[in-house]
């Protein structure tokens, strides 16, 4: 096979998914209602300085022999968040097992307790995506380089971060190729072809795949150089149509991020400078990380005729006019992944809400004597097959390298929101010990839980529903509470400054958001789709203005 030259020469992520927002006031003149909610090798140049990641221990099966305690501590270091937020992440994607670097510099290699949250998060959105009539194929990764420039705003707002295929064979290319960043020309040109009338529409698809976009600063999982996402791609013959497509798919990433993952996201439009480049509106849901930035989860975007009439994707309609199709794309990363960690972790590692985590229990036997390790083991086998025949993802650690207490950190550390331990006596008395990761120490401990079958799951099933909620509120706690109402420019700065979220009326100029994001480093988030009701004055210059923004500093 011959060889690919890779000529390299920054693309904002299109992954990213409508948190109902509190009641508050602006400037106690403003009542907002509350909207009801359904239901590496890493780049070294980033300004950030990026901890190496420290090899993290073995798995628990696969020792050998015990190492010296503290050898088995300092494997488990984890650098406290509130010291050093950006080495806590590392730290937890290298213990966690999450991911690793990959050889060349941005990239990663997602192991598999990482990949595992992954296809959770694909196993409930491909359900989701074909309830509402979408079919999942696959587009070519290589792109001819024309199809880019034929969209112009497309093409001057991805060209940083291309990478080009310039030589294919040991012989120089007649025409570049674009590793996919993103996939509206090659789905245009190809829907050009398949849409002739208007009975071949709506079009909807959706594919999983892998994109390339050459960032020059990353961070494992939320920006990578290649990186995984869901994009889908729909056509159809009215606008009315593709904005209530667009609207569908933000609020199916928003009940996502709910329901799922127990992110309390804030829907709602991007402003005329943050959408996305080629797109007539883009919808988003904001997501506030545990040291406060924002995190774009996902986006749904109403691409209008704009991509159509550049390829000429048009229709023949019941009264025989030909007509350019109305477009959206939407999409959701391997981002959500990193979201996770950096909304629930702390400083004992991971903390997976039980709807999204690859083993929701673990079970840990424990015994001393030579006697008692059959009945423990059987004990705690009867256990994991009683919960497992009841579709419970649950785990039995029976290694014999490690001790109980360095079991309990190490699976407290990957996460898992419950466990189950199970001694001599609790083998005599029928019963087990039932600790929650999200609440730490003796407080999160339950004894003399019953090993009877339906009592044990019915049991089990109702802390995991307790600790994913708790985990949403908790994160909706965090986020409310960090959330400033400012009526003037000066306060937005204030706010700013302290590493809060600010929120207030805007109707200014794309020059004037421009000056804030120079200012004091933070982005018009979004204008929520929750909206105070009665007039309102621009922070900015005291006009009028119809809508309050979010601002915020970013990843």
């Amino acid at each position: 096979m011959g060889a690919l030259s890779l000529r390299l020469p920054s693309f904002t992520s299109l992954s990213s998914a409508a948190a109902a927002v509190p009641r508050y006031q602006f400037c106690r003149r403003l009542l907002l209602p509350l909207r009801p909610l359904s239901a590496a090798n890493f780049s070294v140049q980033s300004s950030i300085v990026e901890k190496e990641v420290a090899t993290p221990p073995p798995e628990v099966e696969r020792s050998s022999s015990p190492k010296p305690k503290i050898q088995q501590e300092k494997d488990r270091v984890i650098t406290p968040r509130s010291q050093d937020f950006n080495a806590w992440y590392l730290d937890i994607i290298a213990n966690a097992e999450l991911a690793d670097y990959g050889p060349v510099r941005g990239t990663m290699v997602i192991r598999p307790y990482g990949y595992a949250i992954w296809e959770a998060i694909q196993d409930y959105l491909n359900v989701k995506f074909k309830e509402t009539g979408h079919s999942n194929m696959y587009f070519p990764q290589l792109i001819p380089y024309s199809f880019i420039e034929k969209e112009a705003s497309h093409v001057e707002g991805f060209s940083p971060e291309l990478a080009l295929v310039t030589i294919g064979g040991g012989k120089e290319l007649e025409e570049k190729l674009v590793v996919r960043p993103t996939s509206e020309t090659i789905v245009n040109h190809m829907f050009t072809q398949w849409i002739h009338s208007y009975r071949d529409l709506p079009l909807m698809i959706n594919q999983w795949v892998n994109v390339t976009r050459w960032e020059m600063r990353t961070k494992p999982f939320v920006r990578t150089l290649e990186f995984l996402w869901q994009e889908g791609h729909t056509a159809h013959a009215t606008p009315e149509e593709a904005e209530k497509e667009a609207l569908q798919m933000i609020d199916m990433y928003t009940k996502f991020s709910f329901e799922q993952a127990a992110i309390p996201v804030i829907p709602g439009r991007k402003s005329k400078v943050e959408t996305f480049a080629g797109a007539a509106k883009t919808y988003t849901i904001e997501a506030m990380m545990g040291d406060r930035k924002a995190l774009q989860a996902g986006t749904s975007h109403n691409l209008g005729q704009n991509f159509s009439r550049a390829f000429g994707t048009q229709f023949t309609d019941e009264n025989g006019q030909r007509q350019h199709v109305w477009q959206t794309s939407w999409a959701i990363s391997t981002r959500f992944v990193g979201g996770i960690i950096m909304t629930h972790g702390d400083d004992a590692g991971l903390m997976l809400p039980p709807n999204l985590a690859p083993i929701q229990v673990i079970v840990v036997p424990i015994w001393k004597k030579a006697d008692e390790r059959s009945g423990v083991l059987d004990a705690a086998a009867t256990v994991k097959e009683t919960l497992q025949a009841a579709g419970i993802r649950v785990k039995l650690d029976d290694s014999e390298q490690r001790t109980p207490g360095w079991k309990f950190n190490f699976w407290e550390m990957k996460g898992v929101p419950l466990r189950i331990e199970i001694g001599p006596r609790d083998v005599s008395s029928g019963s087990v010990v039932v600790s929650r990761r999200d609440i730490p120490g003796k407080q999160g401990k339950v004894f003399g839980i019953s090993m009877e079958s339906s009592t044990l799951v019915a049991y089990v099933k109702g802390k995991l529903e307790e600790v994913q909620s708790a985990l949403l509120e908790k994160a909706t706690s965090f986020r409310d509470s960090n959330i400033v109402d400012v009526c003037s420019y000066d306060e937005l700065k204030e706010a700013i400054a302290q590493g809060k979220w600010a929120r207030g009326p805007w109707s200014a100029s794309d020059k004037e958001e421009l000056k804030v994001k120079e200012e004091t480093g933070a982005t018009i988030r979004c204008f929520p789709f929750d909206q105070p009701q009665g007039t309102k004055t621009c922070l900015m210059t005291g006009n009028p203005a119809d809508e309050v923004a979010i601002f915020a500093k970013s990843y």
